[in-house]
């Protein structure tokens, strides 16, 4: 009985380790625009810096950066990943100069906040790595809500490298397309450290893209709301319990 066990046991683990073995599948390749839905603005670069105590970088050469400006255009639209995700883990590589602003919405819908909050010793909702506030001009008690801050201020300083790394649980449905279980960000890293975990959003988050909620969606980067370059944005589909 124990030897039968031991065996099934094995066997078990073996299946979950080849499954981690899998590797996230890189969207920023040769053609930086593969993985993406057609989209205006966005191109690649091969180099790009921030401007010292400016909202801009300079841009040098075409090559695998991906940046959301050009030397004659500072705004640009949401960008969409060309492929649709549900459970999902999500590494990012990225740098914004000073006082920028970004996000990362999950599904289309959840937005973790991208922003240069370096320095500060208290942060909101609304700084790098928050979830970012829900909203609803209707509601008697304030429009905005929901927002949850990140446990703590892990931000760089601006026109340095940063990484964000997302575990996220899409949201479930049942036969009749009524949401049963809500969307959830496992666990968001920033610069390696952990700001959430287990965090539930019970809804989409201000300014989201896409209406509504689904079983999948694309992940998306905020474009209109200030300059960001991303050097790698690593996905991999992945079931959760």
């Amino acid at each position: 009985m124990k030897t039968s066990m031991l065996i099934l046991l094995s066997g078990v683990l073996g299946m979950a380790g080849a499954q981690s073995a899998e590797k996230p599948m890189e969207l920023i390749g040769e053609n930086v625009l593969a993985g993406f839905r057609p989209v205006n603005v966005w191109n690649g670069v091969a180099e790009a810096k921030a401007v010292p105590d400016k909202k801009d970088f300079t841009l040098s050469g075409k090559g695998r950066i991906l940046v959301n400006i050009t030397d004659n255009v500072k705004r640009a639209p949401y960008l969409f990943t060309k492929d649709e995700f549900k459970d999902v883990e999500v590494h990012l590589e990225f740098m914004v100069p000073k006082e920028s602003n970004a996000g990362i919405y999950l599904m289309g819908r959840y937005e973790i906040q991208i922003l240069d909050s370096f320095g500060k010793e208290k942060v909101g909702h609304g700084d790098l790595g928050g979830l970012y506030q829900r909203w609803d001009s209707k509601r008697k008690d304030g429009a905005g809500f929901e927002g949850v801050p990140p446990r703590a201020n892990a931000a760089k300083a601006p026109g340095e490298w940063q990484t964000m790394d997302i575990v996220f649980r899409a949201p479930r449905f049942d036969d009749a397309g009524k949401k049963t279980e809500h969307a959830k960000f496992v666990s968001v890293k920033v610069n390696g450290q952990v700001v959430h975990e287990n965090q539930e959003a019970k809804g989409p988050t201000r300014a989201h893209p896409l209406k509504g909620e689904a079983a999948q969606g694309p992940i998306s980067i905020q474009g209109d709301h200030g300059p960001i370059a991303i050097r790698s944005f690593k996905v991999k589909p992945v079931e959760l319990p």
